[in-house]
């Protein structure tokens, strides 16, 4: 009976880890209307949205004071542009690799696409914590705790890239590398 827990016990480790990957499509199939219809539109011309869309975004901006959505800097443009450029197209294959389940084939663009983003979140929340929003035409975190408002609202694009990358390196169903059978 040991031999067989034990066993039981080593196959569970070895097996992809299934509420994280359930937590990581959902993640990726959320990421993909929110690309879409809110954070790509400050790249496109005005009017190209539905005004539906874009009231929703002038909302958000209002309300959690984030003037970057507005009227992002040059640096958080290029950010938006990774994302419609390199993340998006990668949002879908991430959906079906983590619904599937045991892709062991998702661990290379996972850990590209997470240490990407992770880095871009950084200077996000840097900039979110240390700038001074005063100058802003559109009205910018003033206090402390508009900040953290604000911070929480961008924190799980930086902690669940972070559980990607963590989960893509160490766990042994992703880390273990595979010896290919030679003929």
């Amino acid at each position: 009976a040991g031999a067989r827990g034990g066993a039981r016990a080593g196959a569970a480790m070895a097996a992809a880890p299934r509420w994280r990957e359930r937590l990581f499509a959902l993640y990726f199939l959320s990421h993909i209307p929110i690309t879409l219809l809110i954070d790509l539109q400050p790249l496109l011309p005005a009017g190209l949205h539905p005004p539906a869309l874009t009231e929703l975004l002038q909302w958000y901006a209002a309300s959690f004071r984030d003037p970057m959505m507005l009227q992002p800097p040059e640096w958080f443009k290029a950010f938006i542009y990774c994302e419609a450029f390199l993340q998006m197209p990668f949002f879908p294959v991430a959906v079906y690799a983590f619904f599937k389940g045991g892709c062991k084939w998702i661990r290379t663009p996972a850990i590209i696409y997470s240490t990407h983003v992770a880095t871009t979140l950084f200077a996000i929340l840097a900039h979110i914590l240390f700038h001074d929003f005063s100058k802003s035409e559109h009205v910018g975190p003033r206090t402390q705790r508009e900040r953290l408002i604000l911070l929480s609202i961008y924190a799980p694009y930086l902690l669940i890239p972070l559980l990607i990358l963590f989960t893509m390196l160490f766990h042994p169903h992703y880390s273990h590398v595979e010896k290919r059978k030679r003929k």
